[in-house]
């Protein structure tokens, strides 16, 4: 007996590292197919138009485009006859862009940078909320809202103890940016913060995915391990 078939996924944004970066985090979760990333508007227009391209089920789509923005894309596609669903992935918090994602549909909104453990939640969340509405064509009002619990915060993200959400999204943020891997020791100087719980925190995001650490070539002495913001893999 087989399970259900995966859902397939576009994944849609203009940053190269960031396009591949999160069609990889869609291949780590059971229950996903990425059959195309594209980059830019034109680029996801030409894949959805394409006869050879199977029935797209979500987007991951970025709301800041090059070539548009992912609203005017959102509106393209409803005018092709389409109906995916579409989860917002962006760093725009403008509170009209937001509003006006809803208004056309989005499923959920996850505002960048973010960790692989908050991706993970909101697909998975997404994942759940499919297959309680997947093969009906008729429904009941207590499966329209167990499939919109679904999309609800679970509280899977609880931290171990001692560590706040605060200081995570900061460490993450930090580490995102770097251009270079960085040790624990340099995220402590520029966060500000002890080395020991830099490395924590470090560490917790390697455990969850969202980071990877090895050890540093060529420095004199005890070797000392770097982190690096996970990407390709």
């Amino acid at each position: 007996m087989t399970g259900p078939s995966p859902i397939r996924v576009l994944v849609v944004d203009d940053e190269p590292i960031a396009l591949a970066a999160h069609a990889d985090y869609v291949r780590r979760l059971d229950g996903f197919e990425v059959v195309a990333a594209a980059h830019g508007m034109g680029a996801a227009l030409a894949v959805l138009n394409d006869p050879a391209t199977p029935t797209i089920q979500l987007i991951l789509l970025d709301m800041n485009l090059t070539d548009g923005h992912g609203l005017d894309l959102l509106r393209r596609i409803h005018g092709l006859g389409l109906v995916p669903d579409v989860v917002a992935i962006t760093a725009v918090r403008d509170v009209h862009v937001v509003r006006s994602a809803i208004a056309l549909g989005i499923t959920a909104y996850l505002i960048k940078p973010f960790t692989f453990a908050a991706f993970r939640e909101k697909l998975e969340n997404y994942r759940n909320y499919h297959a309680v509405l997947a093969d009906r064509t008729q429904t009941s009002q207590d499966a329209v809202d167990r499939a919109l619990s679904q999309l609800r915060p679970t509280g899977k993200l609880t931290l171990p103890k001692g560590m706040l959400p605060e200081t995570l999204s900061a460490v993450a943020d930090w580490l995102r940016t770097r251009e270079q891997p960085a040790s624990a020791t340099e995220a402590a100087a520029g966060l500000a913060m002890s080395r020991v719980t830099a490395r924590r925190y470090l560490d917790h995001l390697v455990e969850t995915g969202s980071a990877s650490k090895a050890p540093r070539h060529g420095s004199p002495g005890r070797p000392e391990l770097e982190y690096s913001w996970s990407r390709l893999r």
